[in-house]
């Protein structure tokens, strides 16, 4: 049972995108300026595609907030597409603009195309692309974005950084304090790549330089980081509680993205026991001036029999190339079974740096549900009662 419950809808080149995001409790600061943030930076990155160009996404709080308060009530958003006025006939509901564009009957190679025109039978693909498209990220990023300014009341701040795009890898080391973890951060804010790494993102550009003159295009690596988070957050009991499996799904719908692990995730293979686990150790007199359990290393990135263990969150993912290329593969038509170039849609080189940012968006979903199933309430004085009694039994554990 989730707490916190979010759809999106909308279509790429549709009127608008409309999120719906139920369970955020009453008594939270909200205004659209903390949604637009985050969209801009969703947009930002080099490598981006000529729709960047057209749309500046702003987004309307249409329910659920009064006031620059949350109500307790679903909050329903609006992202108005600027592109709309170019598919009025197109894209429209009504019967009478049928043929009003020709149809899409070459599926692209790596994108939902075919799978999606054989399992809801139709023969015009611009029924499934427009849907299946990442443009979608956009409102996930918006409610993402009201699912941070709750963690935040409690400490919890979230953050991404790239670690690779195509053959150029960014040398992040292993940060494990929240300090070193925002230090990277905030540099990566500062690249054209998000790439904390002044060299390695310069290279990123150059790199991207040549994919754009190939006609071809990039995928890479990223991090994602959640720090303050209390311990027990998910749970062992059953497998859909665990929180590292929510995590995973979570990430792992992004659109593109092929791969997710949580802490030193696929390098365990490598590794003995004995230099994969976190040792723990115990101090009467930590920097907070409390008891409390620590450890020196995180290889299990924050999560530990599904739980997690108040070690910073980390989460690895893996985006593809992007799958529509200036330079098309080969594919086959669906009516006339002829042999083809896939059809070409506006499209991006690198898009990593943008999926970074809608993995927070992600984190920030899971994590604001999980938060809010282990301490409740529906207002936000009512939380903080039960986070204080919470924080002060660990105290005297």
């Amino acid at each position: 049972m989730h707490t916190i419950r979010f759809f999106t809808s909308g279509e790429s080149h549709g009127k608008a995108l409309i999120g719906i995001i139920e369970g955020v409790p009453s008594g939270f600061s909200l205004v659209p300026e903390d949604l637009d943030r985050d969209l801009k930076r969703r947009q930002g990155g080099y490598g981006r595609g000529g729709r960047m160009s057209i749309e500046t996404d702003r987004a309307e709080i249409i329910s659920g907030v009064r006031w620059g308060k949350t109500l307790g009530s679903p909050i329903a958003v609006s992202i108005e597409n600027k592109d709309w006025n170019n598919w009025l006939a197109g894209m429209s509901v009504l019967e009478k603009d049928r043929g009003a564009i020709p149809p899409v009957t070459r599926p692209r190679p790596g994108h939902a195309d075919l799978a999606g025109a054989l399992k809801y039978d139709t023969k015009d693909i611009r029924d499934i692309l427009e849907r299946s498209s990442a443009r979608e990220t956009a409102m996930r990023v918006a409610l993402g974005a009201i699912a941070k300014k709750v963690l935040a009341d409690f400490g919890i701040a979230l953050g991404s950084y790239v670690t690779q795009i195509g053959k150029v890898s960014c040398p992040a080391g292993n940060p494990l304090t929240d300090t070193d973890l925002q230090g990277l951060f905030l540099a990566a804010e500062k690249s054209p790549v998000r790439c904390p790494d002044a060299r390695a993102s310069r290279n990123m550009v150059r790199h991207i330089d040549c994919a754009i003159k190939e006609k071809t295009s990039l995928g890479g690596t990223f991090t994602v980081f959640a720090t303050g988070v209390p311990v027990g957050l998910g749970s062992h009991s059953q497998w859909d509680r665990k929180l590292d499996g929510r995590l995973a799904q979570a990430i792992m719908s992004i659109q593109a993205v092929k791969g997710a692990a949580i802490g030193d995730g696929f390098a365990m293979a490598s590794l003995p026991g004995s230099a994969a686990m976190d040792e723990i150790y115990f101090s009467a007199s930590s920097k907070a001036g409390r008891k409390t359990f620590y450890r020196k290393t995180n290889h299990a990135g924050g999560i530990e029999g599904g739980m997690s263990n108040g070690m910073p969150i980390l989460i690895s993912a893996v985006m593809k190339p992007i799958p529509t290329l200036r330079k098309p593969l080969l594919s086959v038509d669906i009516l006339s079974k002829q042999s083809f170039s896939a059809a070409y849609e506006r499209s991006d080189t690198c898009a990593v740096p943008a999926a970074a940012v809608v993995a927070e968006a992600m984190t920030a979903l899971v994590l604001a549900d999980a938060f809010l199933e282990k301490f409740g309430g529906d207002s936000k004085k009512e939380i903080k009662r039960n986070v204080r009694g919470y924080l002060s039994y660990l105290k005297s554990y």
